[in-house]
């Protein structure tokens, strides 16, 4: 099988219940779905990012409660790294001054160095990087 790399977008929707979303993941054998380690910065940064600006109780409890939500959702898939092949190849794909964002290059580089398909809703962005495949589960 192949393996599919959930995009930081397409995993929030996955948290957020989306049906299409969820139906697909649960169709998908467990060992061939995966988040990038790059997801997890960013999913986990956006709530650090919360913590710090709250300044009334209930915000900063509600951000802590989705904090360990996040944290308890994360440990139950499997976490791709963004290694040295896949630091590599994102220098590579820097060259090609690709108009697609530093953090979605670096997913595309990881999806790109397992040979896997990146699942995304972002289409326009992520099909300029030569030779990623692209699956859209929202739709």
């Amino acid at each position: 099988m192949s393996l599919y790399v959930l995009d930081t977008d397409t995993f929030q929707l996955f948290q957020d219940e989306h049906p299409l979303v969820v139906a697909r993941v649960a169709a998908t054998a467990p060992e061939d779905l995966a988040i990038s380690v790059i997801t997890v910065e960013e999913q986990l940064s956006g709530w650090f990012t919360q913590l710090r600006q709250a300044k009334q109780p209930e915000r900063l409890l509600w951000a802590y409660r989705r904090l360990a939500a996040t944290a308890r959702f994360l440990s139950r898939i499997q976490i791709v790294d963004f290694d040295e092949p896949a630091f590599q190849r994102h220098a590579d794909l820097k060259k090609n001054k690709l108009k697609i964002g530093t953090n979605d290059l670096r997913i595309a580089a990881t999806v790109l160095e397992r040979n896997a398909i990146l699942v995304t809703r972002n289409v326009s962005d992520f099909q300029q990087v030569p030779g990623l495949t692209i699956e859209d589960w929202s739709k």
